[in-house]
Protein backbone atom coordinates (compact mmCIF):
# COMPACT_ATOMS: atom_id res chain seq x y z
CA UNK A 1 0.00 0.00 0.00
CA UNK A 2 1.42 3.38 -1.00
CA UNK A 3 2.01 6.10 1.62
CA UNK A 4 -0.85 8.11 0.14
CA UNK A 5 -3.22 5.15 0.37
CA UNK A 6 -2.07 4.43 3.92
CA UNK A 7 -2.70 8.04 4.87
CA UNK A 8 -6.19 7.92 3.36
CA UNK A 9 -7.03 4.75 5.30
CA UNK A 10 -5.74 6.28 8.54
CA UNK A 11 -7.75 9.45 7.97
CA UNK A 12 -10.91 7.46 7.30
CA UNK A 13 -10.30 5.46 10.48
CA UNK A 14 -9.81 8.62 12.53
CA UNK A 15 -12.99 10.13 11.12
CA UNK A 16 -14.97 7.02 12.00
CA UNK A 17 -13.66 7.02 15.57
CA UNK A 18 -14.32 10.73 16.05
CA UNK A 19 -17.86 10.34 14.76
CA UNK A 20 -18.62 7.56 17.27
CA UNK A 21 -16.70 8.55 20.41
CA UNK A 22 -19.69 10.13 22.15
CA UNK A 23 -21.79 7.07 21.37
CA UNK A 24 -19.08 4.75 22.74
CA UNK A 25 -18.82 6.72 25.98
CA UNK A 26 -22.59 6.67 26.39
CA UNK A 27 -22.54 2.91 25.86
CA UNK A 28 -20.04 2.46 28.70
CA UNK A 29 -22.30 4.50 30.98
CA UNK A 30 -25.32 2.35 30.05
CA UNK A 31 -23.36 -0.81 30.74
CA UNK A 32 -22.50 0.43 34.22
CA UNK A 33 -26.21 0.93 34.90
CA UNK A 34 -27.07 -2.72 34.13
CA UNK A 35 -23.95 -4.45 35.49
CA UNK A 36 -26.07 -6.06 38.23
CA UNK A 37 -28.00 -8.00 35.55
CA UNK A 38 -25.62 -10.11 33.43
CA UNK A 39 -28.24 -10.94 30.80
CA UNK A 40 -29.15 -7.29 30.38
CA UNK A 41 -25.44 -6.43 30.29
CA UNK A 42 -24.83 -8.85 27.42
CA UNK A 43 -27.81 -7.51 25.48
CA UNK A 44 -26.68 -3.92 25.99
CA UNK A 45 -23.08 -4.50 25.00
CA UNK A 46 -24.02 -6.61 21.98
CA UNK A 47 -26.43 -3.97 20.69
CA UNK A 48 -24.05 -1.14 21.47
CA UNK A 49 -21.08 -2.75 19.77
CA UNK A 50 -23.16 -3.53 16.68
CA UNK A 51 -23.88 0.19 16.43
CA UNK A 52 -20.16 0.99 16.71
CA UNK A 53 -18.99 -1.63 14.21
CA UNK A 54 -16.95 -0.63 11.16
CA UNK A 55 -17.19 -3.13 8.25
CA UNK A 56 -13.82 -1.98 6.92
CA UNK A 57 -12.13 -2.75 10.22
CA UNK A 58 -14.00 -6.04 10.51
CA UNK A 59 -12.55 -7.18 7.18
CA UNK A 60 -9.09 -6.04 8.19
CA UNK A 61 -9.02 -7.82 11.53
CA UNK A 62 -10.25 -11.03 9.95
CA UNK A 63 -7.48 -10.88 7.37
CA UNK A 64 -4.74 -10.86 10.03
CA UNK A 65 -6.32 -13.37 12.42
CA UNK A 66 -6.92 -16.81 10.87
CA UNK A 67 -9.58 -18.74 12.72
CA UNK A 68 -11.06 -15.69 14.35
CA UNK A 69 -14.59 -16.33 15.61
CA UNK A 70 -17.53 -13.93 15.38
CA UNK A 71 -16.22 -10.37 15.32
CA UNK A 72 -18.11 -7.12 14.76
CA UNK A 73 -15.26 -4.82 13.86
CA UNK A 74 -15.32 -2.31 16.73
CA UNK A 75 -12.22 -0.15 16.57
CA UNK A 76 -9.96 -0.19 19.62
CA UNK A 77 -10.33 3.51 20.59
CA UNK A 78 -14.10 3.07 20.71
CA UNK A 79 -13.84 -0.01 22.89
CA UNK A 80 -11.45 1.90 25.14
CA UNK A 81 -13.86 4.84 25.41
CA UNK A 82 -16.66 2.48 26.44
CA UNK A 83 -14.35 0.72 28.89
CA UNK A 84 -13.26 3.97 30.57
CA UNK A 85 -16.86 5.07 31.06
CA UNK A 86 -17.79 1.63 32.38
CA UNK A 87 -14.93 1.66 34.88
CA UNK A 88 -15.92 5.12 36.11
CA UNK A 89 -19.50 4.01 36.51
CA UNK A 90 -18.64 0.83 38.42
CA UNK A 91 -16.04 2.13 40.87
CA UNK A 92 -18.37 1.44 43.78
CA UNK A 93 -19.81 -1.79 42.42
CA UNK A 94 -19.13 -4.81 44.67
CA UNK A 95 -16.46 -7.12 43.29
CA UNK A 96 -18.80 -10.11 43.50
CA UNK A 97 -21.19 -8.47 41.03
CA UNK A 98 -18.37 -7.55 38.67
CA UNK A 99 -16.95 -11.08 38.72
CA UNK A 100 -20.38 -12.50 37.88
CA UNK A 101 -20.76 -9.96 35.07
CA UNK A 102 -17.35 -10.72 33.56
CA UNK A 103 -18.00 -14.43 33.85
CA UNK A 104 -21.05 -13.92 31.65
CA UNK A 105 -19.24 -11.74 29.10
CA UNK A 106 -16.41 -14.26 28.78
CA UNK A 107 -18.91 -16.94 27.74
CA UNK A 108 -19.97 -14.98 24.68
CA UNK A 109 -18.73 -15.97 21.22
CA UNK A 110 -18.50 -12.40 19.89
CA UNK A 111 -14.87 -11.50 20.35
CA UNK A 112 -15.23 -7.85 21.30
CA UNK A 113 -17.52 -8.86 24.16
CA UNK A 114 -14.95 -11.37 25.40
CA UNK A 115 -12.13 -8.84 25.10
CA UNK A 116 -14.16 -6.29 27.05
CA UNK A 117 -14.54 -8.89 29.79
CA UNK A 118 -10.82 -9.68 29.82
CA UNK A 119 -9.97 -5.99 30.13
CA UNK A 120 -11.86 -5.89 33.43
CA UNK A 121 -10.19 -8.90 35.04
CA UNK A 122 -7.05 -7.06 36.14
CA UNK A 123 -9.07 -4.68 38.31
CA UNK A 124 -10.66 -7.65 40.11
CA UNK A 125 -7.43 -9.46 41.03
CA UNK A 126 -6.71 -7.38 44.17
CA UNK A 127 -10.12 -8.01 45.77
CA UNK A 128 -11.11 -11.47 44.50
CA UNK A 129 -7.94 -13.13 43.20
CA UNK A 130 -9.12 -16.74 43.28
CA UNK A 131 -12.36 -16.36 41.33
CA UNK A 132 -10.71 -13.97 38.91
CA UNK A 133 -7.82 -16.36 38.30
CA UNK A 134 -10.28 -19.16 37.60
CA UNK A 135 -11.88 -16.98 34.90
CA UNK A 136 -8.44 -16.32 33.44
CA UNK A 137 -7.59 -20.01 33.36
CA UNK A 138 -10.89 -20.94 31.76
CA UNK A 139 -10.55 -18.27 29.09
CA UNK A 140 -7.00 -19.44 28.33
CA UNK A 141 -8.21 -23.02 27.89
CA UNK A 142 -10.92 -21.87 25.49
CA UNK A 143 -8.72 -19.48 23.47
CA UNK A 144 -8.41 -20.29 19.78
CA UNK A 145 -6.68 -17.25 18.25
CA UNK A 146 -3.81 -14.92 19.07
CA UNK A 147 -5.69 -11.71 19.82
CA UNK A 148 -7.53 -13.26 22.76
CA UNK A 149 -4.31 -14.87 24.01
CA UNK A 150 -2.33 -11.63 23.88
CA UNK A 151 -5.21 -9.76 25.54
CA UNK A 152 -5.12 -12.30 28.38
CA UNK A 153 -1.38 -11.81 28.83
CA UNK A 154 -1.68 -8.56 30.79
CA UNK A 155 -4.03 -9.81 33.55
CA UNK A 156 -2.09 -13.09 33.61
CA UNK A 157 1.08 -11.11 34.23
CA UNK A 158 -0.59 -9.02 36.89
CA UNK A 159 -1.84 -12.16 38.63
CA UNK A 160 1.69 -13.59 38.70
CA UNK A 161 3.18 -10.39 40.10
CA UNK A 162 0.52 -10.19 42.78
CA UNK A 163 1.01 -13.84 43.77
CA UNK A 164 4.33 -15.40 42.73
CA UNK A 165 2.86 -18.86 43.33
CA UNK A 166 1.14 -18.36 39.95
CA UNK A 167 4.50 -18.90 38.28
CA UNK A 168 4.00 -22.62 38.86
CA UNK A 169 0.80 -22.58 36.83
CA UNK A 170 2.26 -20.81 33.84
CA UNK A 171 5.29 -23.09 34.00
CA UNK A 172 2.91 -26.00 33.43
CA UNK A 173 1.53 -24.37 30.29
CA UNK A 174 4.74 -25.15 28.40
CA UNK A 175 3.45 -28.74 28.33
CA UNK A 176 -0.08 -27.86 27.22
CA UNK A 177 -1.35 -29.63 24.08
CA UNK A 178 -2.88 -26.28 23.07
CA UNK A 179 -0.54 -24.04 21.14
CA UNK A 180 -2.60 -21.09 22.35
CA UNK A 181 -1.82 -21.83 25.99
CA UNK A 182 1.84 -22.23 25.03
CA UNK A 183 1.70 -18.91 23.18
CA UNK A 184 0.30 -17.38 26.38
CA UNK A 185 3.58 -18.21 28.14
CA UNK A 186 5.55 -16.03 25.72
CA UNK A 187 2.94 -13.28 25.60
CA UNK A 188 2.82 -13.09 29.39
CA UNK A 189 6.60 -12.87 29.67
CA UNK A 190 6.60 -10.07 27.10
CA UNK A 191 3.90 -8.20 29.00
CA UNK A 192 5.16 -8.53 32.58
CA UNK A 193 7.45 -5.46 32.56
CA UNK A 194 4.55 -3.31 31.37
CA UNK A 195 2.06 -4.22 34.11
CA UNK A 196 1.10 -1.04 35.93
CA UNK A 197 0.39 -0.64 39.61
CA UNK A 198 2.26 -3.79 40.72
CA UNK A 199 5.97 -3.99 41.49
CA UNK A 200 8.35 -6.64 40.25
CA UNK A 201 7.73 -6.73 36.52
CA UNK A 202 11.29 -5.68 35.69
CA UNK A 203 13.04 -7.64 38.42
CA UNK A 204 15.96 -10.09 37.94
CA UNK A 205 13.56 -12.88 38.93
CA UNK A 206 11.41 -12.15 35.87
CA UNK A 207 14.47 -12.40 33.62
CA UNK A 208 15.69 -15.61 35.27
CA UNK A 209 12.33 -17.38 35.22
CA UNK A 210 11.44 -15.96 31.83
CA UNK A 211 14.60 -17.28 30.18
CA UNK A 212 14.04 -20.66 31.81
CA UNK A 213 10.55 -20.84 30.32
CA UNK A 214 11.80 -19.69 26.93
CA UNK A 215 14.41 -22.44 27.13
CA UNK A 216 11.64 -24.99 27.52
CA UNK A 217 9.58 -23.71 24.60
CA UNK A 218 12.14 -22.64 21.99
CA UNK A 219 11.93 -25.16 19.18
CA UNK A 220 8.13 -25.13 19.15
CA UNK A 221 6.79 -25.99 15.70
CA UNK A 222 3.93 -23.48 15.57
CA UNK A 223 4.57 -19.95 14.24
CA UNK A 224 2.06 -18.58 16.77
CA UNK A 225 4.24 -19.85 19.63
CA UNK A 226 7.48 -18.85 17.91
CA UNK A 227 6.33 -15.24 17.47
CA UNK A 228 5.37 -14.92 21.14
CA UNK A 229 8.71 -16.39 22.20
CA UNK A 230 10.74 -13.93 20.14
CA UNK A 231 8.58 -11.10 21.52
CA UNK A 232 9.33 -12.33 25.05
CA UNK A 233 13.07 -12.64 24.36
CA UNK A 234 13.25 -9.12 22.96
CA UNK A 235 11.55 -7.87 26.11
CA UNK A 236 13.87 -9.81 28.41
CA UNK A 237 16.88 -8.56 26.43
CA UNK A 238 15.74 -5.03 27.20
CA UNK A 239 15.85 -5.86 30.92
CA UNK A 240 19.12 -7.78 30.98
CA UNK A 241 21.08 -7.73 27.70
CA UNK A 242 23.92 -9.83 29.09
CA UNK A 243 21.68 -12.66 30.28
CA UNK A 244 19.68 -12.63 27.04
CA UNK A 245 22.90 -12.68 25.01
CA UNK A 246 24.20 -15.73 26.87
CA UNK A 247 20.87 -17.47 26.33
CA UNK A 248 20.73 -16.72 22.61
CA UNK A 249 24.38 -17.67 22.08
CA UNK A 250 23.76 -21.07 23.69
CA UNK A 251 20.57 -21.63 21.68
CA UNK A 252 22.42 -20.65 18.49
CA UNK A 253 24.94 -23.41 19.08
CA UNK A 254 22.10 -25.88 19.65
CA UNK A 255 20.42 -24.77 16.43
CA UNK A 256 23.67 -25.17 14.49
CA UNK A 257 24.39 -28.59 15.94
CA UNK A 258 20.92 -29.91 15.15
CA UNK A 259 20.06 -27.88 12.03
CA UNK A 260 17.01 -26.66 13.94
CA UNK A 261 15.10 -24.14 11.83
CA UNK A 262 12.38 -23.59 14.42
CA UNK A 263 14.93 -22.55 17.02
CA UNK A 264 16.90 -20.49 14.48
CA UNK A 265 13.81 -18.50 13.45
CA UNK A 266 13.09 -17.45 17.04
CA UNK A 267 16.71 -16.47 17.61
CA UNK A 268 16.85 -14.33 14.44
CA UNK A 269 13.63 -12.59 15.39
CA UNK A 270 14.98 -11.84 18.88
CA UNK A 271 18.24 -10.14 17.91
CA UNK A 272 17.05 -6.56 17.47
CA UNK A 273 17.58 -5.77 21.17
CA UNK A 274 21.15 -7.08 21.30
CA UNK A 275 24.26 -5.04 20.46
CA UNK A 276 24.59 -4.96 16.68
CA UNK A 277 27.99 -6.66 16.70
CA UNK A 278 26.65 -9.60 18.71
CA UNK A 279 23.54 -9.80 16.54
CA UNK A 280 25.61 -9.93 13.36
CA UNK A 281 27.73 -12.79 14.69
CA UNK A 282 24.68 -14.84 15.66
CA UNK A 283 22.98 -14.19 12.33
CA UNK A 284 26.05 -15.39 10.49
CA UNK A 285 26.21 -18.56 12.58
CA UNK A 286 22.59 -19.32 11.70
CA UNK A 287 23.07 -18.77 7.99
CA UNK A 288 21.32 -21.45 5.94
CA UNK A 289 19.30 -22.91 8.81
CA UNK A 290 15.62 -22.63 7.89
CA UNK A 291 12.27 -23.83 9.18
CA UNK A 292 10.81 -26.98 7.67
CA UNK A 293 7.02 -26.70 8.17
CA UNK A 294 5.37 -29.95 9.15
CA UNK A 295 8.30 -31.33 11.09
CA UNK A 296 8.05 -32.30 14.76
CA UNK A 297 8.67 -29.79 17.50
CA UNK A 298 12.20 -29.78 18.89
CA UNK A 299 11.57 -27.90 22.13
CA UNK A 300 12.63 -29.38 25.44
CA UNK A 301 8.98 -29.38 26.55
CA UNK A 302 7.96 -31.38 23.48
CA UNK A 303 10.85 -33.80 23.99
CA UNK A 304 9.92 -34.27 27.65
CA UNK A 305 6.33 -35.08 26.63
CA UNK A 306 7.51 -37.65 24.08
CA UNK A 307 6.21 -35.57 21.16
CA UNK A 308 2.67 -35.56 22.50
CA UNK A 309 2.38 -31.77 22.23
CA UNK A 310 3.07 -31.74 18.52
CA UNK A 311 0.93 -34.81 17.76
CA UNK A 312 -2.15 -33.60 19.63
CA UNK A 313 -2.06 -30.09 18.22
CA UNK A 314 -1.36 -31.32 14.69
CA UNK A 315 -4.37 -33.59 15.01
CA UNK A 316 -6.52 -30.69 16.14
CA UNK A 317 -5.41 -28.58 13.18
CA UNK A 318 -6.12 -31.42 10.74
CA UNK A 319 -9.58 -31.91 12.22
CA UNK A 320 -10.31 -28.18 12.05
CA UNK A 321 -9.39 -28.12 8.36
CA UNK A 322 -12.07 -30.73 7.62
CA UNK A 323 -14.84 -28.77 9.31
CA UNK A 324 -17.02 -26.32 7.35
CA UNK A 325 -15.78 -22.75 7.61
CA UNK A 326 -18.01 -19.83 8.48
CA UNK A 327 -18.72 -17.47 5.60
Amino acid sequence: MSPAATSAVTQASNRFVEAHLVEATALGERLADVVHDPAALVAAIAGGFEGLADPVYQAGIRSITPGLGPVLGVRLPLMEAAQKAFRRGTRQTPTSLLVDAMDRLLREETREIRWFGIWNLGRLLPTDPERTWQLLRRTAREADEWITVDTLAHPYGEGILRDPRRWAEIEQLVYSPSRWERRLVGSTLATLPHVRGVAGGRSPAVVERGLALAGQLIGAAEPDVQKALSWALRTLAGLDPAAATRFLEAETETARATDDGYRAWVIRDSLSKLPEGVAQVLRSRLDGIRRRPGGPATSRAATASGGVLHAIDAGRRATAQTLPREE
